[in-house]
């Protein structure tokens, strides 16, 4: 009988993924983590004129240097973040980025703390690298990080905090004083932060604070795929201090090589063009939140409204029964559990599908519910 290696106990596969393959004529999927748009109009161009410019071999394993230098401009300009094109590396995604954190910085034993409810691939990244993963319950109606909680449960063997926001799965946007001070108590402890940004510019009625303004002992995580609907292209980055940038180099080059070259110059593109198209998805997002948020209301369901990202994640009791009857409704919905045991009983719901249908799907969750 084949034997696996010890590593793999204890990671699942996604449950997202799974809400996310089924199928059915009339199913609605409130469980996609993806925007519903078009890449821009100038990364189009970009790809085509890169096909027909034969840019299809090998890239230096950073990324080519004129992408690196407009994220350097970008970090610079937006983020108040300086970092050299050399202490840039363009990965695969976010996801690839998350994965070289965790390989290049996480031994046996070490402890990172993480987000409760969070994104389910920090919990899988840390135990892929036999690191143990430490959830912060995340606080009251508004999933708050609270920095006195975070200071409370590091130890001897913290290694790195991972912090997200805006946040996946409940839309929460971080207030500028606990990034600021969980920056600082991560820089008085010498422990590293990873900063998952990927839904930055999908915000509202707040503004994004990366915790690298405040300090250098951070990891920036961001990429394309939320920003500007390039899921399909798997194109993100990262920057970090140039010590840290070299170990994880070593990742990057044995695992993947280089990003793809052609969703390069998309990037390159999206970056540099106007960003127009990101203004209107933005705001139909918003709008999308609000019909979301205003019918759940109407039916008693308690939620949170999101200032950031596409998701909203609200308290239904049991949300197993929940799911099995949104399913047989025709809804497809993620259960809580997924992103951590505090998403016990709650629901996370994407509102990156269009408005007609998110306004079918509540009425056909009304129907279950009422």
């Amino acid at each position: 009988m084949l034997m696996y290696a010890r590593r793999l106990k204890g990671v699942s596969l996604s449950r997202i993924r799974k809400m996310f393959e089924v199928k059915g004529e009339d199913m609605i999927n409130l469980g996609i983590g993806e925007p519903d748009f078009n890449i821009p109009e100038d990364s189009k161009k970009a790809i085509m004129d890169a096909l027909e410019e034969g840019f299809t071999h090998y890239t230096p394993n950073k990324g080519i240097l004129e992408l690196r230098e407009a994220i350097a401009e970008k970090l610079r300009v937006e983020n108040n973040i300086n970092r050299d094109p050399e202490d840039i590396i363009v990965t695969v995604g976010a996801s690839e980025a998350l994965y070289m954190c965790t390989q290049a910085l996480i031994d046996k034993g070490d402890e990172v703390l993480i987000p409760d409810p969070g994104f389910l691939s920090y919990d899988a990244c840390v135990k892929l690298a036999e690191g143990k993963p430490i959830p912060v319950p995340l606080e009251g109606k508004n999933f708050r990080m609270n920095p006195e909680r975070v200071e409370s449960l590091i130890g001897e063997n913290t290694k790195a905090i991972i912090l997200n926001s805006p946040s996946n799965p409940t839309g929460a946007v971080m207030e500028k004083d606990d990034t600021k001070a969980i920056a600082e108590l991560a820089e008085e402890k010498n422990i590293i932060i990873i900063s998952d940004e990927v839904y930055e510019k999908i915000i509202y009625e707040k503004k994004h604070y990366s915790p690298g303004q405040f300090t250098e002992n951070a990891i920036i995580v961001n990429g394309f795929s939320k920003t500007y609907a390039m899921t399909g292209l798997r194109i993100g980055y990262l920057t970090a201090p140039t010590e840290i940038i070299e170990e994880l180099l070593k990742i990057h080059q044995y695992n993947t090589a280089c990003a793809p070259s052609i969703s390069q110059a998309a990037a390159l593109a999206a970056l540099k063009g106007p960003q127009g198209a990101v203004d209107r998805m933005v705001a139909e997002f918003r709008r999308r939140r609000d019909l979301m948020f205003k019918r759940l209301n109407s039916m008693g369901i308690e939620c949170n409204k999101p200032s950031g990202a596409f998701y909203m994640f609200p308290h239904v009791g049991d949300e197993i029964k929940f799911t099995n009857k949104a399913l047989k409704a025709g809804v497809v919905v993620v259960p809580g559990s997924a992103f951590g045991p505090n998403g016990k009983n709650h629901i996370r719901f994407s509102y990156a599908t269009s408005y007609e249908k998110i306004k079918e799907a509540m009425d056909r969750i009304e129907k279950i519910w009422m």
